[in-house]
């Protein structure tokens, strides 16, 4: 079966991969069905606890990272030990991903409004790994001739090149463009080339004494995040569910 998968859906070596990314989305999509469900009182399902320990899912997640982790770098590249192990670190990956906003904050933030960096990381993760999938390798190093292979400080360049594009967008507050910047080719030059986000460490190195790039600078990151951040929290909340809403707090001096 792996070896018919090889031949006919994907390229050959990347069957672990395949598996691994699509275990990943599916633990993902079965984790939040299940969440959803509890926080809901409906269905069968309740929270895992232990002595009064609320055991978090991210706990097995790890487990099952480690166990695919060492058994895919133990096993060989092809056959059931490379599908199986690849299967678990993708499982034990969407678990962990799943509460990364838990792991970040060290706090139970899974329903507020931090937890949402859960449901972008773990998009952000599965985009990243599909690209890989369908042919991106980091830094734009793909599909480079026998001549090219030979040519080591061309490819050595176009890594250095890429790295530094990426590290840019990112000192600019472009996270998003700056990591698939690594995978894709130059996309990172996009974010490079435009203006910073105000609060970004560029902006407050090199717009200290512009006023008008800050002041531009804050008018159309105002205008991007008006644009898209209402369309980008309900694609959040439809995938991982909305967050309990914040409370109120009083002002200072009433009760």
């Amino acid at each position: 079966m792996g070896h018919w998968l090889e031949r006919n859906i994907v390229e050959p070596g990347k069957l672990p991969l395949l598996l691994a990314l699509a275990s990943f989305v599916l633990t993902f999509v079965i984790t939040r069905v299940i969440v959803r469900l509890i926080r809901a009182g409906k269905g069968p399902f309740g929270n895992v606890k232990a002595g009064g320990l609320h055991i978090h899912h991210v706990v097995p997640g790890v487990v099952l990272t480690v166990v695919g982790g060492f058994g895919a770098v133990a096993s060989a590249r092809h056959g059931f030990g490379a599908a199986a192990f690849a299967v678990l670190f993708g499982m034990g990956a969407g678990l962990v991903l799943d509460e990364f906003a838990l792991i970040l904050h060290l706090d139970d933030v899974y329903w507020s409004e931090e937890g949402r960096k859960s449901v972008e990381v773990v998009l952000v993760t599965a985009a990243l790994v599909g690209l890989v999938l369908g042919g991106f390798l980091p830094f734009g190093v793909n599909d480079v001739t026998e001549e090219e292979l030979q040519n080591r400080g061309g490819v050595i360049l176009s890594v250095a090149a890429n790295f530094l594009f990426s590290l840019l967008a990112l000192s600019k507050g472009k996270a998003r463009i700056a990591i698939f910047g690594v995978i894709v080719p130059f996309v990172a030059l996009i974010g490079m080339i435009r203006l910073a986000r105000p609060g970004s460490p560029w902006a407050r190195r090199f717009y200290r004494r512009r006023p008008r790039a800050r002041a531009k600078s804050i008018l159309r990151a105002y205008h991007h995040d008006l644009r898209w951040a209402g369309p980008s929290r309900r694609i959040q909340d439809w995938i991982g569910g909305k967050p309990d809403p914040e409370p109120v707090r009083s002002l200072p001096g009433r009760r």
